[in-house]
């Protein structure tokens, strides 16, 4: 078995048992088990756990990241100076996700599973290298829908792409959750109608009406001119 092969074998296994028994309950011993390598192979390779984590993720994120800005900067340099529609800037982001997460033969389901538990899973390691991982691909994508709802407040975007972020990896994460709201057992979709249910259901977030408190913020601070503020009388003044 080639280093190369050693290398991808750890990463699968360890991708599955993650997905399956979160990151603190999987021991290298277990990966190693899984991988049919000596614990020496870990070390070797990546030198710890948190490395190996580290390198499951970036394998398949760096590609979706990339995939993702790609779709962004095409669509930016057709549009010239005008802003997008946010269903093109929700398909371009959330679309690679969806096609990643129904690939059951490369990995790309496992891995997708995997990233929605890291929501549900509290692992202060795991989400402060996801920030940094996302932190390019997201400011860019929010960027692209401030410009595209400029009368919406910037802190409700950002609130709303937080809860469609949170929703896409709950819809990834497999039926499980969906079964035990139908009450019976449900077929889990394919990618063609998972995509088009769940693109449904973002952009009419996306849409929605302000809350009170944003709307009432937005119509100040858009309609509303400061005032300047009135000099101090002075006894002088008052004669």
């Amino acid at each position: 078995m080639s280093e190369s092969d050693t290398r991808q074998r750890i990463l699968d296994a360890a991708e599955a048992l993650f997905m399956e028994h979160g990151f603190e309950a999987t021991t290298l011993r277990r990966i190693t088990s899984s991988a049919k390598v000596n614990l020496a192979a870990v070390n070797y390779h990546f030198g710890s756990k948190d490395a190996l984590i580290k390198e499951l993720f970036r394998r398949r994120l760096t590609w979706l990241n990339e995939q993702r800005l790609a779709a962004l900067a095409r669509l930016e340099a057709e549009a010239g100076d005008a802003p997008l529609k946010p269903s093109r800037i929700l398909e371009a982001f959330f679309g690679v996700a969806v096609t990643m997460a129904t690939d059951s033969a490369g990995g790309g389901q496992t891995f997708m599973r995997l990233l929605g538990r890291t929501y549900t899973e509290p692992s202060a390691f795991v989400r402060n290298f996801l920030a940094e991982e996302y932190s390019e691909a997201v400011a860019r994508f929010k960027t692209a829908l401030v410009k595209a709802l400029p009368d919406v407040p910037r802190e409700e975007i950002y609130w709303r792409f937080h809860f469609m972020l949170g929703a896409m990896s709950y819809a990834i994460s497999g039926a499980d959750a969906l079964n035990i709201i139908a009450g019976t057992p449900l077929a889990e979709d394919d990618g063609g109608l998972l995509y088009a249910r769940l693109m449904t259901f973002l952009l009419g977030g996306l849409r929605a009406p302000l809350p009170s408190t944003a709307a009432t913020n937005s119509k100040a601070t858009t309609h509303s001119p400061p005032r300047t503020p009135r000099a101090p009388r002075t006894a002088s003044s008052k004669s």
